[in-house]
């Protein structure tokens, strides 16, 4: 016998919501169903980037983790016994574990945005799979996607693999969002861009490595979606030359948003997070 899906549970209000969040849901009532959107109450913060002082709306942005996974900043991991630095991966944690409870108290969503192939690699082309196979200096085949490496936790960023875990350093909450991407870019062959629209989602700020690649692959396809893009500087990373990083903070300045700091955002999130009081108590 198949088994009826319940149906959603009603708001304070008594209305029923049809949606993945409240300010993109339907409201239904014994009366009527209605496709009007309930208008969410902004929570602006202020944030200081090299180019202008831009202000955003807490509760429409998501901050967007990439690649904050075993495979890519632990000791053991995947680039690690490629010999890639774990001093530039692992950079961003300690910036990370103070940003992420402020945005979190302050209202702001989080999706991990990790590496996760298929098993069998069947969605990725020639050039991806090249390039993490490619021969080390002396011409041995590299380890590549799915494959294990010689100090071996399973294969590499495989979904429920040791080394597609986020890093033990920056717990999770319960209602952070995952989504898996299959290339550098977070919006290509997978379902990134209609989660967030769904959930009301209109500016990103990205964080974690490597900045040169996965987060600026990401935040570029981000601005061609319609998304406003901030590139949190302080808080991303990677092993590529220093000119490489300011040639990304060109680009992302020039063309595609804007450039700021978690060092600057962590104070403006905590006001925004703390009660305003209007008027003293009656003392009666």
């Amino acid at each position: 016998m198949r088994r009826k899906t319940p149906p959603p549970a009603p708001d304070q209000a008594g209305r029923r919501l049809y949606g993945a969040h409240p300010a993109t849901a339907w409201h239904g009532t014994p009366e009527v169903l209605s496709l009007v959107r309930t208008p969410q109450p902004p929570r602006p913060v202020r944030l200081p980037t090299h180019t202008e002082v831009i202000e955003l709306d807490v509760l429409r942005s998501a901050l967007m983790v990439v690649d904050m996974q075993n495979d890519f900043c632990h000791p053991e991991g995947w680039f690690a016994q490629k010999g890639v630095s774990m001093r530039a991966t692992r950079k961003p944690i300690p910036v990370l574990r103070e940003l992420l409870p402020a945005w979190r108290h302050a209202g702001g969503r989080v999706v991990w945005l990790n590496w996760g192939v298929r098993p069998d690699t069947l969605n990725l082309g020639p050039t991806v799979r090249y390039k993490a196979e490619r021969p080390d200096a002396d011409g041995q085949p590299g380890v590549g996607y799915a494959q294990g490496s010689p100090l071996d936790h399973g294969p590499s960023v495989v979904p429920g693999s040791w080394g597609a875990q986020v890093i033990s350093e920056l717990p999770q909450a319960a209602d952070d969002i995952t989504v898996f991407k299959h290339r550098l870019s977070g919006f290509h062959d997978n379902e990134l861009d209609s989660i967030l629209r769904q959930q009301g989602i209109t500016t990103l700020l990205f964080a974690g490595v490597n900045t040169d690649r996965c987060v600026f692959s990401s935040l570029q396809d981000a601005g061609f979606l319609g998304y406003d893009c901030v590139l949190l500087k302080d808080a991303c990373s990677t092993p590529s030359p220093v000119y490489v990083t300011r040639a990304i903070h060109f680009l992302v300045d020039k063309l595609h948003g804007f450039v700021g700091t978690a060092e600057a955002l962590i104070p403006a999130l905590k006001v925004a997070s703390t009660p305003t009081h209007s008027a003293k108590k009656d003392p009666r």
